[in-house]
């Protein structure tokens, strides 16, 4: 089993744990002390540098920023009670979907939920 085996699960836990803690001496805490916006704002900046440092072609920065989006989203999965159990349920729930037909499925589902209002 390599040592990636498990580490958004591992990581989630820690930020679980950091839940409710003190927020001078835990990022984690001091962002879901704030409101949710603090969380998406912050997911949104992670994002865009992101973007930026696949657009200049950096794999070392790719990665890092990537790890960035990463962990602000696992943040933000825990402010809504979730984990990337969650996510990669949903995933594996899409796996052998074309994506065209997903993406679709998904358009008529939302359709079908607005008409029903």
């Amino acid at each position: 089993m390599s040592r990636n085996d498990d580490v958004l699960a591992r990581l989630a836990g820690v930020i679980e744990s950091r839940r409710g803690g003190d927020p001078v001496s835990s990022y984690v805490a001091r962002l879901l002390s704030r409101s949710p916006d603090a969380v998406l704002k912050k997911i949104g900046e992670e994002a865009t540098e992101t973007v930026m440092a696949a657009k200049d072609g950096d794999r070392q920065r790719i990665v890092a920023e990537t790890a960035d989006l990463w962990f602000h989203c696992l943040v933000m999965l825990a402010q809504y009670d979730l984990g990337p159990s969650d996510v990669l349920d949903e995933l594996a729930r899409r796996e052998g979907l074309s994506g065209l037909d997903e993406h679709a499925a998904r358009k008529d589902d939302q359709r079908q939920k607005e008409s029903n209002t």
